[in-house]
């Protein structure tokens, strides 16, 4: 799928998760539009219907920085929903083909930290990871000759329910969240296309998130994990890309005192 079409369905997705009351519009008694009508975005954004409405169907190149501003008044964004708009309306620049290798000085980070830590790349294949992540996540589902995939492990493999427990639905989600950003940096890319096609195919829950088009960042945090032991133990964590290799993401686990 474009990207083109993708900034459609964001824009689509967030007017329909807004109400007329939320931006300050009365409401009808015949009212049958799921949130928001185009026609009500563009007054909002001060730009014209036909237009919107192109955009919204990818029929219209790249918009201004002032169209941009105001879509996003409009639409409520929020910071990091506005950083993605932006990243979609940018020339597609990402590699076809998702990294395979990592250099050797972050294989040794990985290797020697001592706690649980692991390197994916753009899609969220696992390059890396080392015995302590084995020991809280098990082996992510990775089987000898396949390549295992944090987003897969997660929504499919049921030692991932065990070591989230309760949390289990809130951190898929948020997941979800994480990598249709990047999903949509990369759309057309037909390695981005196959795993999507292989979770719609496995997993209802993921067909119900995906379809939101959610937009959250990465960044640092806390988990609780029931690790391979059955002990839980919470953690915080750092996730961050190495300058030398952008296109892959570094996590780190630390135990909490």
């Amino acid at each position: 799928m474009s990207r083109r079409r993708e900034l459609g369905l964001f824009l689509r997705s967030r007017r329909e998760g807004l109400t007329p009351e939320a931006v300050g519009l009365a409401t009808g008694l015949r009212r049958r539009a799921l949130g928001l009508r185009r026609e009500e975005v563009a007054e909002l954004a001060g730009i014209s219907v036909d237009w919107y409405t192109r955009l919204e169907q990818g029929r219209v190149g790249s918009p201004s920085t002032h169209t941009l501003d105001a879509l996003a008044r409009a639409l409520r964004l929020a910071p990091a929903e506005y950083a993605h708009l932006q990243l979609l309306i940018q020339p597609h620049s990402a590699p076809a083909v998702p990294a395979q290798r990592i250099p050797a000085a972050l294989a040794r980070v990985v290797e020697q930290w001592q706690y649980p830590s692991y390197v994916v790349n753009e899609r969220w294949d696992l390059l890396a990871w080392n015995d302590a992540a084995a020991a809280v996540f098990g082996d992510f589902g990775g089987q000898p000759g396949e390549c295992a995939n944090l987003l897969r492990y997660m929504l499919l493999d049921d030692t991932a329910q065990q070591v989230f427990g309760d949390t289990w639905a809130e951190e898929a989600q948020r997941m979800v969240g994480k990598f249709r950003r990047l999903y949509d940096q990369h759309a057309g890319s037909k390695a981005f296309d196959a795993l999507i096609g292989d979770l719609n195919d496995a997993s209802a829950c993921f067909v119900t998130w995906w379809q939101r088009h959610d937009i959250i960042s990465q960044g640092t945090g806390r988990k609780h994990l029931r690790d391979q032991s059955g002990i839980l133990r919470a953690f915080e964590y750092l996730s961050m890309h190495p300058a030398d290799a952008p296109q892959l993401r570094l996590a780190l686990y630390m135990p909490v005192a």
